[in-house]
């Protein structure tokens, strides 16, 4: 059993961290009656995997989980100061690695007319494509969550959000680096050879105390919703290197990244399109992702909504990436369908199918959720991962088809 925040040099960030919010937080608290909100989510998650693992250290076929996520907010001075703490737990039945918590979001936030600060842990979130988040790079990725990258580690960070005419300017200072998590020995999801968490090294001699700067600009005109990005900092993807001992070795290395992100709505098109350069030491590449969503309104006179999807992913790296960073995503067309119901049960159901332009590979997923009475969701995801070609990086994932149900108490 673990703890997201366990390691020295990082507690001591996330104390400084604190004892900054606090001061600010004793100036601000004098002004105003404190308004108090708790929500949040309890979650009991089964999955079944409909073939034996690739490994025999690999859990068989069924794995449950039990999560907790609450969410305590206060909000004072008539709104303009406001303080949010999300903790987040998980405990599984055979991946000792996937028991684990972290703090999602502690974070203080003081908003003016033309300005923002918000001070502490957070979760900022870049882009809009639908299979794949290129430009989306402040927050770790925590790995062990789902197989989708959707899940992210809470990041310490001083953000100010300048609010002008012609767009909003954010400024990120990021303090303290997270490391990606990974599936252990007995987890599923995973290659043939297991990730030490324990192996990391770093290209910055500052380790994970290394300060990440990133810049992002946005702004909306017209129909179209524009930003453009730049992050300096740990690269948020580790380069994974086999040892003597038969698993991975992490290293972290140093990267500069420009990102653009463009969405347009024209009607009943959405069109979405995004895409970095990415710099290293090691390696520079282009990667895009680009598609459209086009919807129908009332499908045969109906409540019904439904969207049609399509997107391409390019990468110039190609599959074989240096250590083993190749990308999954390197010349790949996804379609889909999302069913909006639009009843009472807020019903959705969306299904995708991927192929990989350059191999003999295809993923397909479903995932679908509805409500049950006022403060029960039940959510129904199927993994579908097929590879011939052993040189194919989905081809380790060949063994991991899956089916995920979970049933959540919101309060």
């Amino acid at each position: 059993m673990r703890f997201s925040l366990h390691t020295g040099k990082l507690k001591r960030s996330v104390t400084a961290i604190a004892v900054c919010t606090g001061i600010l937080l004793s100036h601000s608290l004098q002004a105003g009656e404190v308004e108090f909100e708790a929500s949040g989510n309890i979650a009991l998650e089964q999955r079944y995997f409909f073939d034996d693992a690739l490994s025999s250290q690999q859990l068989s076929h069924s794995q449950t989980s039990f999560s907790v996520e609450p969410e305590l907010y206060w909000q004072w001075n008539d709104g303009s100061d406001s303080l949010l703490l999300t903790p987040f737990y998980r405990v599984d039945s055979h991946d000792s690695q996937r028991t684990h918590g972290d703090i999602r979001e502690l974070a203080y936030i003081h908003a003016s007319d033309d300005w923002e600060l918000r001070l502490g842990i957070r979760k900022e979130f870049w882009g809009g494509t639908e299979f794949q988040h290129l430009v989306d790079v402040i927050n770790q990725t925590d790995g062990v969550e789902d197989f989708d990258g959707e899940d992210k580690l809470g990041q310490q960070m001083v953000n100010l959000s300048l609010v002008n005419d012609w767009g909003i300017v954010d400024v990120f200072l990021l303090p303290g680096f997270r490391e990606r998590t990974y599936a252990g020995s007995e987890g599923r999801l995973r290659g043939p050879l297991v990730v030490d968490e324990d192996d990391v090294s770093y290209e910055s001699s500052a380790g994970q105390q290394h300060l990440d700067v990133a810049l992002r600009w946005s702004h909306s005109i017209g129909d179209f919703d524009l930003g453009a990005s730049w992050f300096h900092g740990t690269n948020r993807e580790a380069y994974l290197t086999p040892t003597a001992q038969n698993t991975l070795q992490q290293y972290y290395s140093q990267m500069d990244q420009l990102g653009v992100d463009v969405q347009a709505t024209l009607g009943d098109w959405l069109w979405k399109f995004e895409s970095i350069y990415r710099s290293t030491s090691l390696e520079d590449f282009m990667a895009s992702q680009a598609g459209f969503e086009y919807s129908f309104v009332g499908v045969f006179e109906s409540n019904i909504d439904l969207g049609l999807l399509m997107e391409h992913s390019w990468d110039s790296r190609g599959e074989v990436g240096l250590g083993a960073q190749g990308s999954l995503m390197q010349n790949d067309l996804f379609v889909g369908a999302r069913l909006a119901f639009n009843d009472m049960q807020s019903s959705e159901l969306l299904m995708g199918f991927g192929s990989d332009l350059d191999h003999n590979a295809f993923s397909f997923i479903i995932e679908a959720n509805r409500r049950f009475g006022d403060n029960f969701i039940a959510s129904l995801d199927v993994r579908l991962l097929q590879s011939n070609d052993e040189n194919d990086l989905l081809y380790t994932l060949s063994n991991d088809d899956h089916a995920q149900l979970s049933l959540a108490w919101y309060f």
